[in-house]
């Protein structure tokens, strides 16, 4: 089955942890062992011959780099202009990749519909390009929000206003307290530009401020339910239900703390803690349980983001095994209808709505 990933963040693990995404994810692991500078070195379960192989041909990849201002504990780069050229760096390896044909750009609804069609085609999928569209995680890195209208003719078509903490937008998760004047205007700017809100990272001040101001198209490419992970990094019942109403569509993230109760950030594993797919099924079901359909939820996988197989689930070695999912949701006594609609469907379908307007055709 045809898969989107509605997060990944490819070029961060490019840039920064030094990856060539090109090898297999087993070539990448080998050539990491024996290196201890991140958490998940040698772990990884991401790379674009993985991606080919599970069939997941369209990803919403991420520009990321976070502004950390004095006394923020936080990793993150001393000022918003050296954040700024961090990410022009990780948009060059993307335009690097479209050089070598491993990846394609998809920035409207004509470029959208060429790829789905090529994916599609009955051919093998090992030499055609992961298609990418692209989205800003956190908008720390806009210098101002001119920056938004320069990252927009490069192709930005998605973003989300904060990450994790303070932001100079909008605060982000294990944070508090309303968007400022600039993360209002950036919200303004957005919808004229007619770029996607991503809800994500939004602490519950902001989120509910930005769904009263905005009146664009809204997704939340990479969140879980607070109900069964009792954080505020995950969405309550209300703010799901908020999304709903707004049309939107929620990506399940694979990150396991985010998956199940209790688990302990480098002491906990998947296996001790029975974090496998089933239960990325619970945090899906719930969200069409709400939704009374299975029209609102979507594959945000946020594999390799920053954490490997050591936080991920434990029957999941690479991303190739997305494709276990819709024998999972079969079980559950999911139709063949809604499985698409979950693997794919849901994701085409906004972006349809989202690109019919003139500015994105």
């Amino acid at each position: 089955m045809f898969i989107i990933d509605a997060h990944l963040d490819l070029s961060m693990n490019a840039i920064e942890w030094n990856r060539d995404l090109r090898c297999s994810v087993f070539d990448i692991r080998k050539r990491e062992e024996g290196i201890t500078d991140k958490p998940d070195r040698g772990n990884g379960t991401v790379a674009l011959p993985e991606l080919r192989k599970g069939n997941t041909g369209l990803i919403v990849a991420t520009q990321i780099a976070r502004y950390v201002a004095p006394g923020n504990p936080l990793p993150g780069w001393h000022s918003p202009q050296q954040a700024w050229a961090q990410t022009q760096a990780q948009l060059a390896w993307y335009k690097t990749m479209e050089e070598e044909g491993e990846m394609k750009m998809i920035t409207n609804l004509y470029e959208l519909d060429q790829h789905i069609a090529l994916w599609n085609d009955g051919n093998m999928n090992e030499t055609k390009p992961v298609g990418y569209i692209l989205s800003l995680e956190g908008a720390d890195s806009l210098i101002t929000i001119e920056h938004l209208e320069t990252a927009y003719a490069y192709g930005l078509r998605a973003a989300g206003p904060a990450h994790y903490g303070p932001g100079r937008y909008a605060n982000g998760t294990d944070a508090t307290g309303k968007m400022n004047a600039n993360g209002l205007a950036l919200l303004k700017r957005m919808e004229e530009l007619n770029i996607i809100l991503d809800a994500t990272h939004l602490c519950d001040d902001a989120f509910h401020q930005a769904m009263d101001h905005f009146n664009g198209h809204v997704w939340a490419s990479h969140n879980n339910c607070r109900a069964i992970v009792g954080h505020n990094r995950q969405f309550s019942d209300e703010m799901i239900s908020t999304l709903i109403e707004k049309d939107a569509v929620i990506g399940t993230a694979l990150d396991a703390w985010m998956m199940v109760p209790g688990w302990i950030k480098g002491t906990s594993t998947p296996k001790q803690m029975d974090c496998d797919l089933d239960k990325a099924i619970d945090h899906i079901d719930h969200i069409c349980q709400l939704a009374g359909n299975a029209l609102h939820v979507g594959i945000g996988s946020d594999l390799d983001g920053a954490f490997g197989k050591e936080q991920c689930p434990y029957d999941l070695e690479t991303i190739a095994d997305l494709s276990n999912i819709p024998s999972l949701l079969s079980k559950r006594g999911y139709t063949k209808e809604a499985i698409e609609n979950i693997m794919h469907g849901n994701w085409l379908r906004f972006l349809k709505r989202a690109w019919n307007h003139k500015t994105n055709y």
